[in-house]
């Protein structure tokens, strides 16, 4: 990790130095000059995915140098949003929403169903360092509730035997479908559409003829 911070890398642990100084100058030079500062989330969050999903204290140090910024402030910003985890998280980060939406919905049954098949409780990792498991507020999938997010991944409308399924699969390396696993298409009703159940009108639709 040292060797990447000092060669700028803020992305991949899997990419060049130089390519990750390049996505890091990329993403500075959306912001107007003298507003570098701004950058500070979405370096974080790149600096966060270089080390595995957590920032150490060296990155959060080598992020508020690189944008020419107090540590105190990138602390503060790195404390406030829960994105940022602050401690070593497994390879999958498992965060279950049990907001008010999905606790409707059962999130206490995929709460149960995650501690029973990884054998840890909220808050800890698996003795392999596979898995962390944790409780998260609302994840804005409330409609395709019960919903956990896996890295960055969304997996809703889940059953006991789909959060096993889930997993399951990761832990023997294959990827998860992600989305709804009742083959919803976006957020629709659970029983079916009851508005724009017809194909949109053409041009022309209630035009006077003699236009």
């Amino acid at each position: 990790p040292g060797q990447v911070l000092r060669s700028k890398a803020v992305v991949s642990t899997q990419s060049t130095g130089e390519e990750n100084k390049a996505r890091a100058d990329g993403i500075v030079s959306n912001y107007p000059t003298g507003h570098q500062q701004a950058a500070a989330i979405p370096l974080l969050d790149l600096a966060q995915r270089q080390h595995g999903g957590w920032l150490p204290l060296a990155a959060m140090n080598y992020v508020a140098n690189y944008l020419d910024m107090a540590p105190m402030r990138i602390y503060e910003v790195a404390t406030f949003y829960t994105m940022f985890n602050r401690t070593p998280v497994g390879k999958y980060h498992v965060q279950i929403c049990t907001t008010t939406p999905c606790m409707l919905r059962d999130s206490d049954m995929v709460v149960k169903a995650c501690k029973e098949n990884l054998g840890i409780g909220m808050g800890e990792t698996t003795a392999d360092k596979m898995f962390t498991l944790c409780e998260v507020e609302c994840l804005g999938a409330c409609v395709n509730a019960p919903m956990f997010q896996i890295n960055d991944a969304y997996y809703e409308d889940l059953s006991e035997s789909d959060v096993h399924e889930i997993l399951d699969d990761l832990r023997a390396g294959r990827t998860p479908q992600p989305g709804s696993r009742i083959d919803r298409f976006a957020s629709e009703p659970i029983t079916g559409l009851t508005s724009l159940t017809t194909p949109p009108p053409g041009p022309g639709f209630k035009v006077r003829e003699d236009l």
